[in-house]
């Protein structure tokens, strides 16, 4: 039996979004977001704290109504009928929003209350998204019980139950270790392969976008850059070489004046693109007046083409944030 059934159409996007903006006063937090999300697609949105993520996703989820422009989800417009776009979203949040008294049963059970599925098909709906997630065996046990990756998959079982044509997942392994966010991950292309929901996510961990179909970068309100991970990969141009010598400002000099490079200074010495890297090399190294004391070359990755877009480490940016709002929340006696 079926149980199954989000309302998608193969040709059109689930989510579209045409100059969608929001202005608090006159700070713009979005500035004409452009973004669509196809059946059976994972679409990243990535950017630094206070690029507009967040914003973004309120507003599509209907917590936040945008200052101009137009967003569709299934169809409805996210303004004219906003009950409509709830029953199309599930949503997991960075924060946990289970009710850690109740049992994974009982936080099933609720929802279903909530978003109305109908009293004869939730028992079924209940045990089969349990089933998905691994979590039979603790379905009666309290969540307050349950480890964190226990409670991510139960909010993935939570946030389907309801049919939804799309899937908004934000930061939905923060705090996790390497092996759950794996798992995790393992479930939701799952979903995607098996359901041909969309899903839109927002991850500060480099490895998690590269299961998206398709990245859009953002920063300072606006989309500066989209495509699958291998374009935006390839916009670098070349591969990374990190560079440490007897004398690295020599070095440096020497690179920007003969090979017109700009080398950046780091902790482990200079790190450059280099075009054509795999020929280009061992004439480089062979031609540099200094002694060359440790060399490594790699791919470029996602996150050299987040620094290149805007100018920051998303993990520095995101880790930053995290610990700056631990030290307020201790100082103000709400955190021990």
């Amino acid at each position: 039996m079926k149980t199954y059934e989000p309302i998608l159409t193969p040709d059109k996007p689930i989510l579209q979004t045409e100059s969608l903006s929001k202005k608090f006063g006159s700070f713009a937090a979005v500035k004409g977001v452009d973004l669509e999300v196809r059946p059976g697609q994972i679409v990243g949105l990535l950017g630094p704290n206070g690029a507009g993520k967040s914003t973004t996703i309120k507003m599509l989820s209907t917590l936040l109504k945008p200052s101009s422009g137009s967003a569709c989800i299934a169809g409805y417009d996210i303004v004219k009928h906003p009950y409509k776009i709830r029953q199309h979203i599930g949503i997991i949040f960075q924060d946990s929003t289970l009710d850690s008294r109740l049992t994974g049963r009982e936080n099933l059970e609720f929802h279903c209350m909530v978003y109305k599925v109908p009293r004869s098909e939730r028992k079924l709906r209940i045990q089969r998204m349990l089933e998905m997630v691994d979590l039979m065996e603790a379905a009666d046990r309290p969540v307050k019980n349950y480890s964190g990756g226990m409670r991510r998959r139960l909010e993935i079982a939570r946030g389907l139950l309801h049919h939804p044509s799309i899937l908004f997942l934000d930061e939905p392994t923060v705090g996790l270790d390497p092996q759950t966010r794996a798992t995790i991950w393992t479930y939701v292309v799952r979903l995607v392969k098996e359901y041909g929901m969309g899903v839109l996510m927002t991850t500060h961990y480099m490895e998690e976008a590269e299961h998206c179909h398709l990245i859009s970068i953002m920063d300072q309100g606006r989309i500066v850059a989209k495509g699958s991970p291998v374009e935006l990969k390839s916009c670098m141009e070349g591969d990374r070489i990190q560079l440490a010598t007897a004398d690295d400002a020599q070095a440096r000099d020497w690179l920007q004046s003969e090979w017109h490079l700009t080398p950046a200074t780091g902790s482990e010495g200079l790190e450059f693109t280099l075009p054509e890297g795999e020929t280009r090399l061992a004439q480089l190294l062979t031609s540099l007046p200094v002694e060359v004391r440790r060399l490594s070359v790699r791919q470029p990755t996602l996150e050299d083409v987040f620094l290149k877009l805007t100018g920051k480490a998303i993990r520095d940016e995101e880790s930053g944030m995290h610990e700056r709002l631990k030290y307020s929340a201790q100082r103000k006696g709400k955190l021990k």
